[in-house]
């Protein structure tokens, strides 16, 4: 099924150039209309080609349908930077002229290939009837960071007053996230919820004899600190140090068109607790919703870290908002360790999840099994 669905997202290049060669179809309203009958045609088609053997699960639905836009997403950024042509020309005039500012285009590579991959995987496991919480939790924190930023951007930045009728085609791709989001957060999880011997073994020890978990704390912290610091510049604080941090660091979070200013006030306000909240995971055992959130921020800090970093790269920038060439070393390396921070998080959930579990002790047991026979008692989903 999902080589299916890779060569019909394809497709989707043939309704490009067809409206890209007929002016009848590059009206503002005549191109929302165009793109609500082609995403309804995309479902139809699923829904007949599935009708003998349907899914059970309704983001089969969304997925198959999102493949289909992510070949979009991918010919424009390519068509901006040059690579292609003859198939996007009218929608940057008539459809989503901010499509062209460098933080969209990379946001476009990232739909256009790292979502792409992630919906034939899961489209893959559905069909074969297997678990993908973990990966749809990592997709479902990716786009709804993705179109959260990439719509307030529109609005408040320099594009706001040029909203043309096809940027409301644009909710439905945050409203879809979110409703995954809540549907794989209370799906059953893919791992144990309850552990034994190794558990408490694991529980048992203090912070300062668990030198990963101690190194992922000053990470947090660190993290959290430069969170800071970017969203008090971000709102134009009168502090000395963010004034120096916008002139010699990044002046890219001042771009007017918006999106760099935006997000830097998405990790204040949200990856901000949500980062304080890890460091308290890591202290307290037994936080069994780590093995969930870490994954689900990890997937919207790479998404927005990839579309910052290279908007601030990308030739499109304008000089006066690129890196400075005497810092770019040290803050690309900071922007990096950033967004890997949350990825050794979440891999250091999943790799070893024994001090995330709920203890539950065997009958009559009192104190540590003297064995470990009795290791992980595995609660069934």
């Amino acid at each position: 099924m999902e080589t299916f669905v890779f060569l019909f997202s394809f497709t989707a290049l043939g309704v490009l150039y067809a409206m890209n060669t007929n002016p009848a179809l590059q009206e503002p309203y005549v191109i929302l209309v165009i793109g609500a009958v082609v995403l309804v045609a995309v479902f139809l088609f699923y829904f007949h080609l599935t009708r003998s053997n349907p899914p059970k699960d309704f983001l089969f639905f969304v997925f198959t349908e999102f493949s289909f836009t992510c070949v979009i997403d991918l010919t424009s950024a390519l068509e901006y930077d040059g690579f292609i042509s003859g198939f996007m020309e009218f929608y940057r005039k008539t459809g989503e002229p901010y499509l062209g500012t460098a933080y969209a285009i990379m946001m476009c590579y990232w739909d256009g290939i790292a979502h792409f991959v992630l919906y034939l995987v899961m489209i893959s496991r559905i069909a074969d009837r297997r678990a993908y919480r973990t990966v749809g939790l990592f997709w479902a924190g990716s786009l709804c960071a993705n179109m959260s930023v990439f719509i307030t951007g529109i609005v408040v930045g320099k594009y706001g007053s040029e909203i043309r009728p096809a940027f409301w085609l644009n909710f439905l791709f945050l409203v879809m996230p979110v409703l995954g989001a809540i549907t794989l957060f209370t799906r059953s999880k893919d791992r144990p919820l309850t552990g034994g011997y190794n558990a408490q073994h694991a529980q048992s020890m203090k912070l300062i004899w668990r030198p990963l978990d101690l190194l992922l704390v000053i990470l947090l912290l660190a993290a959290m600190g430069f969170t800071i610091l970017r969203g008090l510049a971000a709102l134009d604080s009168p502090l000395g140090a963010t004034s120096i941090y916008l002139r010699q660091y990044e002046p890219y979070l001042k771009d007017p068109v918006g999106f760099p200013r935006v997000m830097m006030l998405h990790q204040f306000f949200y990856g901000l607790p949500v980062m304080g909240a890890f460091i308290y995971g890591l202290l307290k055992p037994g936080c069994t919703w780590m093995s969930d959130w870490t994954v689900f921020f990890a997937g919207a800090m790479i998404q927005c870290q990839w579309a910052h970093i290279g908007g601030s790269l990308h030739p499109r920038t304008t000089a006066p908002f690129r890196i400075p060439s005497i810092t770019f070393s040290s803050v690309l390396a900071a922007n990096l360790l950033y967004t890997l921070t949350p990825v050794l998080v979440a891999l250091r959930v999943h790799s070893n999840p024994y001090f995330f579990l709920k203890i539950a002790p065997f009958p009559g047991q009192t104190g540590l099994p003297n064995s470990e026979e009795k290791d992980t008692k595995y609660k069934n989903k």
